[in-house]
Parts: structure tokens; sequence; C-alpha cells
């Protein structure tokens, strides 16, 4: 499949890309995902709508790819020397104003995804595997340094520790995640889990 869309894509600049995501994930935050056509993706980026069906085959994974490009993975880009300082490095590479966004929009598409096999297996393929990935590479590194037992259970749970924190904050708190509270979660959950 990603070797099918990388075909596809060949044909739009990564500049006329960039403006569909940015459309996509505005109409996403205006409408939802269950009420976003593709006919307004096209009358909202001048675009005809056969040519979104053959750069992403169908709105999942127009959604899927917006938000991965709205937040590409570099796990390489990110080694402090140390567990927490790559968590902290992760955790800045968003504003405040963007994680209460980007929470926002993970609530639409988790329950929309609950109802949509099309669009979760797009999640899967272009937003969760490569976020798994990265903390897969993050662990590893502090693996290496000694920082985590390879054999710690905690590793196994690590995106849920972190996903829940985003979910909980809105559900408990009454208050968007910011970049202070995911910095102080880490290292009140996830670096002791980690480390322990």
């Amino acid at each position: 499949m990603a070797e099918t869309a990388t075909t596809r894509r060949s044909r739009i600049t990564p500049e006329r890309e960039a403006e569909l995501y940015e459309a996509v994930l505005d109409l996403l935050r205006e409408v939802g995902y269950d009420s976003l056509t593709m006919d307004a993706v096209a009358t909202r980026t001048r675009s005809s709508k056969a040519t979104l069906y053959r750069q992403w085959g169908g709105k999942a994974e127009l959604v899927a790819r917006a938000i991965r490009h709205h937040k590409p993975v570099d796990p390489a880009a990110i080694d402090t020397g140390s567990l927490r300082g790559d968590f902290q490095a992760l955790t800045r590479r968003q504003d405040d104003c963007q994680m209460e966004q980007d929470s926002a929009l993970m609530r639409v598409l988790g329950t929309a995804a609950h109802t949509n096999p099309e669009l979760l297996a797009a999640l899967r393929e272009w937003l969760i595997e490569p976020e798994l990935g990265e903390m897969r590479q993050v662990v590893e590194r502090a693996v290496d340094r000694g920082e985590v037992r390879p054999d710690n259970p905690a590793i196994e749970y690590l995106l849920h520790m972190i996903i829940g924190a985003f979910a909980a904050r809105t559900l408990i708190d009454e208050a968007p995640p910011t970049q202070a509270f995911i910095s102080s979660y880490i290292d009140a959950v996830v670096i002791p889990a980690l480390s322990a």
C-alpha cells in the first residue's frame, strides 16, 4: 500500500501537498471526520475529486497522511543522551496551542475510528506505527545506555502511557494538555516506570 501511495503522490509538489494537508486538517476541525467529504476537500483546495482519489485513494488515507505530515517522525533528530532528555525534547516539538488542537483532532478521530475500519487501518499505518517506531528507538537508545532494562514490561505500554496522558488531561482535569503537564507526567510516571 505504501509503495502504491508513493507512486500516486509523485505528481503533486511538496508545497501543494502541504497545502492540501492543511486544508484537510482545517476541515476536520470544522466539521469532524464523518462530515468531511472529498467534495469539501476538493472545493477548499481547488482540486478535482479525481485527483484526490488518484493521489490518496480515499478519505481515510488522506486524513491519516495529513496528520502524519503535520507531525513528522524523525527519531534520529532527537538524541539528547538521556531518556528524560529525549522525552522532554519530544514534548517541546509542539507548543501548547498545537497540543490542544492535536488533542481535539485525536478525540474526533478516535471516536470515528471505532466505527470505521478503513480509518483505523489508515491511522495505524500512517500515525500509530510511526509513533511506536519512534518510541522504540528512544527506548532502545536508553537500553543501550543502561537506563532501561531490556525486559522492563513498561516498554510495551509506553505509547499507551503517553496517549493516556493526553486523553485523561481533558477528561479528568477539563483542561487541554500542555508542555508543562506532559513534562511533569513524563517525570512522575513514564521515567519511573521505565527505570524500575
